[in-house]
């Protein structure tokens, strides 16, 4: 594996290659919507996306612009979009691109048993060589400078056999939303049927399965006797099983959690500060991330990295349409955790007394209610719900 720069700061990219791949780590968010639109506006012959959110704003014209451009250069453009995370633009922002050639289409279109299935995906390839993953939506908070009100995130780009089965996975999905959008056994078929390869590399996909789904398995699986466990998750609220799973790694080796300590949305941090009590019993450690909204999805077990679109609560593993990348490597591994090592001058270490001092039985009851409305409704809900919990701040106690 070689590298090009110290991942260490969050504000510098870094490459790696790994197994015939080259990955190209992005933690700036004006970086990362600067190569996303070299790369749409370098494309010659595809450019494909699905998209949990994609906003009308500055980043969200300059993205829209740059595949409106591509599509009148005679280059085939194809879009999924949540039409739930999605439900405040309107479809005509989209007339361009469609008088361009380009296609456009939602994902859970109309009310059906599937509505509350969520497509929270964020894959875009490019000529089907280059693909660009993460927890990032096309939206300014995700594709800007940092700032109180960004969400501090990862992209990767992503170059070499594994594209393929991304570009496949794509085609699954397009295939789905246009013709059997809203049928969830077909859904849930397809979830179920992805293969899982075996290979150092791999893309894995979740969904609504009836239990763990492939994602959610292969990370169980990966976890039995590991001995160090590394974590920077945005959402955190699984059920008992994964939790018990995650304190027998801290018990048995060393556990290391980055949580938000600040969101948009303070249902999801409270229903995570309930299970802290339960993390710092079995020795692990915990780190609230400070300085904007932590966004991240990214898990580190042993010499095994995951990075994509899944958080690690119950709607990623068991619900959404989620999409990861596994990458086995040792050197790519200790690369991330150095990066992680890089965010401690920025998070406040939670102890068990700090812990304790701001858990009362009303504040303790908050987040038990927002653990359970967090597990079943989709994030824009949640959003709209603080059960008293207020805005979440770092200098404020919920």
């Amino acid at each position: 594996m070689t590298d090009a720069a110290d991942p260490a700061s969050n504000t510098q990219s870094f490459k790696a290659d790994v197994a015939d791949h080259r990955f190209e780590l992005i933690f700036n968010g004006a970086e990362r919507l600067d190569r996303l639109l070299s790369l749409i506006g370098g494309s010659i012959r595809s450019v494909d996306m699905v998209m949990y959110i994609f906003e009308h704003d500055g980043a969200g014209k300059r993205v829209l612009d740059a595949m409106t451009a591509a599509a009148r250069r005679g280059v085939s453009v194809r879009a999924v979009i949540d039409s739930f995370g999605s439900g405040d633009i309107s479809d005509n922002i989209f007339t361009a691109l469609r008088e361009a050639g380009g296609t456009v289409i939602f994902f859970s279109r109309r009310w059906r048993s599937s509505y509350l299935v969520r497509n929270h995906q964020k894959l875009i390839l490019i000529d089907g060589e280059h693909a660009m993953t993460g927890g990032f939506n096309i939206a300014d908070p995700y594709l800007s400078e940092g700032g109180a009100h960004c969400w501090f995130d990862l992209g990767i780009v992503v170059r070499g056999p594994v594209v393929g089965r991304m570009v496949q996975w794509f085609e699954e999905i397009y295939d789905y939303t246009v013709n059997d959008d809203g049928k969830l056994l077909v859904l849930r078929r397809l979830i179920r049927e992805w293969p899982v390869d075996s290979g150092p590399v791999t893309w894995l996909v979740g969904g609504p399965t009836q239990r763990l789904s492939p994602w959610a398995r292969v990370v169980r699986s990966d976890l039995e006797g590991a001995r160090r466990l590394d974590m920077a998750m945005a959402y955190f609220s699984p059920g008992q099983g994964m939790l018990r799973r995650l304190g027998r790694v801290a018990r048995a080796g060393k556990a290391r959690f980055v949580f938000a300590a600040k969101s948009d949305n303070p249902a999801t941090i409270g229903a995570s500060r309930l299970l802290y009590g339960y993390i710092i019993r079995q020795k692990a450690t915990i780190w609230e991330y400070e300085p904007c909204r932590l966004h991240m999805k990214l898990i580190i077990i042993d010499d095994v990295v995951h990075i994509g679109t899944a958080n690690f609560d119950m709607r990623s593993l068991f619900v959404n349409v989620e999409a990861m990348l596994r990458i086995a490597d040792a050197g790519f591994a200790q690369k991330m955790r150095d990066f992680l090592n890089g965010l401690e001058p920025d998070c406040d270490v939670i102890t068990a007394d700090k812990h304790k001092a701001r858990a009362s039985w009303l504040t303790r009851l908050r987040w038990t209610l927002a653990w359970f409305v967090v597990g079943v409704a989709d994030y824009t809900v949640t959003r709209r719900l603080n059960f008293g919990l207020g805005e979440v701040d770092p200098e404020t106690e919920i």
